[in-house]
């Protein structure tokens, strides 16, 4: 008995004494249409699995500057990283935890889509914010993403895609400033052991 107990201890040791595994949290928000852009984005937070230094990012897309032309053809647009100020006045949609492919694949696709490194073309009907955290959502993992007459409905498109992929979200529907508040404070990066 006294044998199964001491087994029972070093397992159990074991399991404790084993770091969790990390993982980046992709979280969706939309912001209430108005004169500040972009309407919908996301944050990625976390450790990768593999380890690393935690993130703390956002991105979304937007016409590089704000005129009527937007509304007639294809201008220049370029990825956004919303302050803190305009994330406290948006809202966390959903979230969900991604794979270290997933994320690579999604900090891949904001160079796509960035000015420097990819194409930075906007277009209102086909190429907007909506469009770009569909697409994140789509390497995200999710599968019912066509709601064709939400694409300039960043909030409802969320709340679309939240619905029909509920078995793999966790639906947050919060504002911004008391979802932030909720966040705990990132772990710092541990060195893996060397043996």
């Amino acid at each position: 008995m006294s044998h199964i107990l001491a087994s029972l201890s070093a397992l159990l040791f074991l399991i404790v004494a084993i770091p969790a595994q990390a993982a980046v949290t992709i979280t969706f928000w939309s912001h209430e249409l108005g004169n500040s852009f972009p309407h919908a984005f996301f944050t990625l937070r976390g450790t990768p699995d593999a380890g690393g230094a935690p993130v703390d990012l956002n991105y979304g897309f937007t016409p590089q500057s704000i005129s009527p032309a937007i509304l007639w053809g294809p201008v220049k647009g370029r990825i956004d990283i919303a302050k803190p100020g305009y994330m406290n006045g948006s809202d966390a949609q959903f979230a969900l935890v991604l794979t270290d492919a997933q994320y690579t694949s999604i900090r891949a696709l904001v160079d796509e889509w960035d000015a420097v490194k990819g194409d930075p073309t906007y277009r209102m009907n086909t190429r907007n914010c909506v469009h770009f955290v569909a697409e994140a959502a789509r390497r995200a993992g999710l599968r019912t993403l066509d709601f064709p007459k939400l694409m300039k409905k960043p909030r409802s498109y969320l709340k679309a895609v939240a619905a029909a992929n509920a078995t793999q979200v966790t639906v947050i529907d919060r504002h911004g400033k008391e979802y932030l508040a909720t966040l705990p404070p990132l772990a710092p990066a541990v060195a893996a052991a060397v043996n």
